[in-house]
């Protein structure tokens, strides 16, 4: 949640994501901070590829849980979670990242760990994600699926 507020601060995003805003922002910021706008060894510059790093991150990140991204990929989101199993599950302050098994990755925020700790002594780890986390928390597709060679 606080990488959340954090991207909203930065883009000036006060309650819903609205992705046209959010895009003007972004162009807006990456225009004042682009590392080309300032000489080769001036401090400036490498604050400046620091800063448009954070933009462009931020822009991504903001994208991927803006409402229109989700209604967007709802139906791709609703067969993964009622089809497939989980493969793996990481639990790091409120955030939940669950892989499943066909290797996408979505992190879903504002687990609290009393929650996690009722998934990983659940007999059935999946039907308890999918009755109590996959539709109650915020979430975004943090990783593609694993291509195979």
């Amino acid at each position: 949640m606080k990488r959340i507020n954090q991207y909203k601060k930065m883009f000036s995003v006060e309650n819903n994501i609205e992705l046209k805003s959010l895009k003007t922002s972004y162009r807006n910021l990456v225009k004042e901070w682009h590392p080309d706008k300032f000489q080769e060894g001036d401090a400036k510059r490498e604050e400046a590829e620091i800063k448009s790093r954070e933009i462009i991150d931020g822009y991504h990140f903001l994208v991927s849980i803006a409402p229109e991204t989700k209604v967007a990929s709802a139906e791709e989101y609703k067969a993964l979670t009622n089809t497939s199993g989980i493969l793996d599950f990481q639990h790091n302050g409120q955030l939940l990242e669950v892989t499943f098994l066909d290797g996408t990755t979505y992190e879903y925020f504002g687990v609290p760990k009393k929650i996690y700790v009722k998934m990983i002594n659940s007999d059935k780890i999946y039907r308890f994600a999918k009755r109590n986390i996959f539709d109650s928390y915020m979430y975004r597709k943090s990783k593609k699926t694993t291509q195979e060679a």
